[in-house]
């Protein structure tokens, strides 16, 4: 199991008959920085996985690859070799939080600046 990002999406309208419906995105692995242990970092690695769930980009989540990948009931009669199994939510390590979701939502989300009054 792996911790990736969800960066992009593939749309393929021609495919074999049991991925019709398979949604499938781009998520980029990702591993905890060597030096301070205290941020995730990429590897730099891109894969193609079936999303079970509803990410979107810019979500970090649970990848498993080969066999692992086929053995949920949803997966099984897929040929897939990678697939999104959960949305992370936040990552320990040791006492630090290396991700926080809600951190990253707030991050993100647009500032609320003052508007002025209208006479």
């Amino acid at each position: 199991m792996f911790i990736a990002k969800v960066t992009g999406s593939v749309i393929s309208t021609q495919k074999v008959e049991s991925m019709v419906g398979q949604k499938l995105l781009i998520v980029e692995p990702y591993r905890l920085e060597s030096k301070k242990r205290e941020s995730l970092e990429t590897t730099g690695r891109t894969f193609i996985a079936v999303d079970m769930l509803g990410a979107g980009p810019g979500d970090y989540v649970l990848i498993v690859q080969g066999s692992s990948a086929r053995m949920t009931p949803e997966t099984k009669p897929l040929p897939i070799d990678c697939a999104i199994i959960g949305i992370v939510d936040q990552a320990h390590v040791a006492e630090a939080c290396v991700y926080s979701r809600e951190d990253e939502m707030e991050e993100s989300s647009p500032k609320k600046t003052p508007q002025k009054k209208s006479k």
